[in-house]
This record gives structure tokens, C-alpha cells and sequence, in this order.
């Protein structure tokens, strides 16, 4: 037995292992897609993810069969917890279905590619640099992408703004009616509790060149977490004025409300 047979024997679960392979991706010869994904990669990475999701955040996941088994679909969530924490615990949720699974595409913010090793390990595990051309590519390969419409305003809000929807821009919108993709809104509780911020050091940021730097604890604290998948929903590619665009995001922004709302109803304790 070979080094690397041995470690995956070790660090990767058998059932693990299998439910990956279930799970089809147009791969290359060299074990790469054209944006970086990798089979064997996201087996360790899931292993690791595997523990987090059930031992340290425990996480609840509801309505995730919501998501369809086949064709284009975007998952649209709250982004919260300035780490892309809860983009993870989706896509894990996702891929560990029973039936059905599906490893999904997360649109990951321009600075993370840019940080030293994070961003080969991001590809690796199925993120993509989140713009539209890479977005649409992926609706065009019949991908489930997951898409945080409020951006860095989500991900680096404040604790004392917590479960507040920051503007969604319309660009999903766009894509779902241009490729008959399936919306499936998901509300996210507890992402908000792992990093609390009291404050952004916006000077320190600028001469970084990140979206944020937060004044926090060091350590991410190990709340509980709710993934609440909502009913899919279908909008279709008339074409109309962008007011009309807008007032479909505006009714895609409240299903997540309801289910951000859901989830707090539902958690008895934060820890």
C-alpha cells in the first residue's frame, strides 16, 4: 500500500469515500475540472468538514431534498460570520444527502483567491471566483451553485446587526431567469454567533486590500447551526423592466427572511 492509499485509508471514511463517488463531475484526465475541482481532494476535505458539521457546530438541516436532483439551480442564503463558514456547511449538507447528493458550486469573494494556499484549496474543494461569466459557466453545466446576493455586507456585518438582510443585487435574478435555473432560498442561523464583531477596522482594511478586519475573539465559537432549505421556486425568462427583476429579488429576500426567522424560532440555546 502505497503513502497516499495508506493516509486516505486512515483520514477518509469508506462511506465517505463511496458517496463521493456517487456523485458525477465532468473531471479531466489529470483529476482537475476547468476550475480547479478535485475528487480526491474533497474527500479529505469533507472528512475534516464532516467533523465540524456534526460535532462541533451540530449542525440541523431541513428541506434539503428542496434542492433539485439534476438541472441548473442556485442556492441563495444569508451570508454571515465573516469566515464563509456557512457556504460550507451548505455544500456539506448537500453532498451527504441520502438521496441524491450533490456537491454545489460556492461563489467565493475576489480577496480569498488571493491568500496563500486558501485560494488552490477553495478551487480544489469546488468554490469559484464569484462573477457572473463564472456563474453562468456553471449553470451551463447543469450546476447547484450556492450564491450570498449580499456580498461582503453580509459576511462582515456586525454583531449588533445580526440577522438583518443587508441589499441583495439583482444579478441571480438575472442568471435564473436566463438559464431556467432553480432558486432554492436557504436561511442560515448561527453563523452569526461563530465570529461576533463589535467593530470593522476600516483604515487597517484599506491598506490590506480586504473587504474587512474585524475586532472579535480569535476563535470561532462553536454555536449551533440551522440550514433552513425553502420550496424551490421558478421565475421565468420573460423579458421585463429591472423594477419588476428587482421586486422578484425583493420576494426571493423575504422567503429567506421567513426561514432566517424559522430557525431562530426553532433553536433553544446558542451553544
Amino acid at each position: 500500500m502505497g503513502l497516499a492509499s495508506f493516509l486516505k485509508s486512515r483520514l477518509v471514511p469508506a462511506e465517505l469515500d463511496q458517496q463521493i463517488e456517487r456523485i458525477r463531475k465532468p473531471i479531466g484526465s489529470l483529476g482537475y475540472d476547468p476550475w480547479g475541482y478535485n475528487n480526491e481532494a474533497i474527500k479529505y476535505g469533507f472528512s475534516l468538514t464532516r467533523q465540524i458539521y456534526e460535532k462541533y457546530f451540530r449542525v440541523q438541516a431541513s428541506g434539503v431534498d428542496n434542492v433539485p436532483a439534476e438541472g441548473p439551480v442556485l442556492i441563495i442564503a444569508n451570508h454571515s460570520g465573516q469566515l464563509p463558514l456557512d457556504g460550507l456547511l451548505i455544500g456539506y449538507a448537500l453532498a451527504s444527502r441520502k438521496e441524491n447528493p450533490r456537491i454545489p458550486r460556492a461563489m467565493i469573494e475576489r480577496f480569498f483567491p488571493t491568500v496563500p494556499w486558501l485560494g488552490n484549496l477553495l478551487n480544489e474543494m469546488g468554490a469559484v471566483l464569484g462573477d457572473p461569466v463564472n456563474c453562468a459557466k456553471m449553470l451551463e453545466n447543469n450546476e447547484a451553485v450556492i450564491v450570498f446576493p449580499e456580498g461582503v455586507r453580509g459576511s462582515g456585518k456586525l454583531y449588533r446587526d445580526r440577522y438583518q438582510l443587508k441589499r441583495f443585487g439583482n444579478g441571480f435574478m438575472h442568471l435564473a431567469m436566463k438559464y431556467n435555473a432553480t432558486i432554492v432560498p436557504v436561511g442560515v442561523v448561527g453563523c452569526e454567533e461563530t465570529i461576533p464583531a463589535i467593530a470593522n477596522i476600516k483604515p487597517l482594511a484599506n491598506a490590506l486590500g480586504v473587504p474587512y478586519v474585524p475586532v472579535a475573539l480569535p476563535v470561532i465559537l462553536p454555536a449551533k447551526v440551522h440550514l433552513n432549505f425553502g420550496p424551490p421556486m421558478h421565475f421565468d425568462n420573460t423579458e421585463i423592466p429591472e423594477e419588476q427583476v428587482t421586486e422578484r429579488v425583493e420576494a426571493v429576500k423575504a422567503e429567506i427572511s421567513r426561514l432566517i426567522d424559522k430557525g431562530l424560532s426553532e433553536r433553544k440555546r446558542l451553544f
